[in-house]
């Protein structure tokens, strides 16, 4: 199993970019998707989450500024980051729930002031 998780990078506050995460080897059906983040010091938490279905669940800090999608057909899952503010500075992790949790290997983003 193996997620691939891109996209992360240095940006200023203000602006925008896009994770994504693509799942191979898991031969079971994905229940869940979705990007959880840690900045240093701090304990990793919830940005967003997507069912199969395409219901959405995000974090509140993000509600309104992130949007999660997915590609079923291609277990893949973006997030869109809009409006990045220097509090979003973290390893943003890759999540996928199936039979068992997988995670990705992490993507830095670092918005800048």
């Amino acid at each position: 199993v193996q997620l691939q998780a891109s996209g992360g990078g240095l940006v200023q506050a203000g602006g925008s970019l896009r994770l994504s995460c693509a799942a191979s080897g898991i031969i079971f059906s994905i229940n869940l998707m979705g990007w959880y983040r840690q900045a240093p010091g701090k304990q990793r938490e919830l940005v967003a989450v997507i069912t199969s279905g395409g219901t959405t669940n995000y974090g509140d800090s993000v509600k309104g500024r992130f949007t999660i999608s997915r590609d079923n057909a291609k277990n893949t899952v973006y997030l869109q980051m809009a409006s990045l503010k220097p509090e979003d500075t973290a390893v943003y992790y890759c999540n996928v729930l199936s039979l068992k949790t997988y995670w990705g290997q992490g993507t830095l983003v670092t918005v800048s002031s």
